[in-house]
Parts: C-alpha cells; structure tokens; sequence
C-alpha cells in the first residue's frame, strides 16, 4: 500500500512537469507596440513584440496588413533580443493589423493578430 502511495505521488509529480514543460514551451505574446487595439501617429512606427521564450527569428514573422487588406511581410531586425520581434514601416492614418508568428526553440509556433489605429500627427 505504501509502495502504491508514493509511485502515485511519484506520477501526479511527472505529468504536473510535463504539463508545465509543454505549456511554457510555447512563445506567448506577453507585450507589444503597438498595444492590441491601441492608437498611434503617422509616421514611421517601432514595431515591438516581446514573448515569454526565446523565439527563432529567423522563422517567425510580422505581417501588416494595411487599410486596403493589402499585406506585407516586415523584416525583422537582426538586434532584435532573443524574446522579441522588431521591425518597423512608415504608415499613414488608417486601421492596421499585425500578423504575428513566433516559433519558439522547441519547434512550438504560435500566432496572434494585434489591430490597431493610425492617426495622423497632431
């Protein structure tokens, strides 16, 4: 009986690792600029996606999809640090998405959109 009590113990321990190991292999988007639905002015704009993990760059994308739906892929900058995706465009007034797809180092690639508004300058 308490050979069968601790390989439970034993068991529930490895698959809360597993779990925990698969969940934070994945590259969550934990801050960006421009912030999800957020506002900023014509011009030429900084582009920053920080993850929780460290990404593969040059397998992951930014996409910005401007107000006519037309797309465009961004290169993404060779100083970005290892948990983030920089890039950067010239916009003028209109409604904007950024498409992004982060691969984490384990393979795992996630994606997300971040809409957004571009005013014109004061």
């Amino acid at each position: 009986m308490f050979i069968r009590h601790r390989f439970g113990i034993l068991l529930f321990i490895a698959a809360c690792a597993f779990t925990s190991m698969s969940v934070s292999a994945h590259a969550i988007l934990v801050d960006s600029t421009p912030k999800p639905n957020g506002t900023l002015p014509a011009g030429h704009v900084a582009l920053t996606f920080k993850y929780n993990s460290k990404i593969d760059q040059s397998r992951s994308r930014l996409t910005l999809i401007r107000p006519d739906h037309s797309e465009t892929v961004l290169p993404i900058a060779s100083d970005s640090r290892l948990n983030e995706l920089d890039s950067g465009a010239e916009l003028a007034p209109g409604a904007y998405v950024i498409r992004w797809q982060a691969l984490a180092l384990d393979g795992h690639i996630t994606r997300g959109d971040v809409p957004f508004t571009v005013i014109a300058k004061p």
